[in-house]
């Protein structure tokens, strides 16, 4: 009898184990954030601010910032890919979130990059069910981001300038990874359009061409301006790929 209730026992005790309650499993999602036409957003421009949320509750389950290097340019840029190949390796920027969850989790991630670059940031996400102990490897959830940096050089904010001084309208502008645009170049400044939009304070505006000179990702021109209050917004465009981007300040010409 003492024996038949042991066996009972240990019976009902797997049971509970393998039918109870389930047993929370830590789970690792590696999350890249890439530029669009262009490689992977690391270390060399800040990284991509990545935040993992529960989809219902909005609750942040896991945060970082991406890093290590933008990958493989041949790799990446030059050759054809194959269904299921990687485009990443051990260095290629990245952030790895784990989580500690019991119930496969509905979960949204969002990336914002480049982080460091608040004119150029923009925020893409994507949403996808997690399951506990199933880990997501390799190129793993890759968010794409549109777009460039574009940082005014010259003139500088509120900076007075001679009406009979000609004016440099002169700007560096990268790929959202970093990666530099020179002319010819595998991101080409003659595939662009850049230009510099100058309104006066009467709401009139001029577009001017700028070109890319003297360095990689430098783009310039000289403008003369009457006396007066201007904004200068520097826009970029590819017409072929659709991205975009922009800085503006403001001077004075007296």
């Amino acid at each position: 009898m003492k024996g038949f209730n042991f066996y009972r026992f240990f019976y009902a005790f797997i049971l509970m184990i393998f039918s109870g309650d389930l047993i929370a499993q830590e789970t690792s999602i590696m999350i890249r954030a890439k530029a669009k036409d262009a490689k992977f957003i690391g270390s060399s421009i800040g990284g991509a601010k990545i935040l993992v949320k529960d989809a219902l509750t909005e609750e942040i389950l896991a945060q970082g910032i991406t890093s290590g290097s933008t990958g493989n340019t041949e790799k990446i840029m030059k050759q054809d890919w194959k269904r299921s190949e990687k485009l990443s390796d051990d260095k290629t920027a990245g952030y790895k979130a784990i989580l500690d969850i019991e119930n496969p989790k509905f979960i949204t991630i969002e990336a914002y990059a480049p982080v460091n670059k608040k004119q150029a940031e923009v925020m893409s996400s994507t949403q996808l069910w997690v399951i506990p102990g199933k880990d997501i490897t390799g190129d793993g959830v890759v968010l794409e981001i549109p777009g460039f940096v574009v940082d005014i050089l010259g003139p500088q904010t509120h900076e007075r300038i001679a009406a009979s001084e000609k004016v440099e309208i002169k700007a560096n502008i990268v790929m959202m990874c970093g990666c530099p645009i020179t002319r010819d170049g595998v991101w080409n400044a003659n595939q662009y359009e850049v230009k510099a939009i100058i309104t006066e304070k009467d709401g009139n505006a001029k577009e001017f061409e700028l070109t890319q000179k003297d360095k990689p990702s430098t783009f310039k021109t000289e403008v003369t301006l009457e006396k007066g209050l201007y904004e200068v917004v520097i826009y970029a465009y590819d017409p072929v790929t659709g991205n975009t981007g922009l800085d503006r300040t403001n001077i004075i010409i007296n």
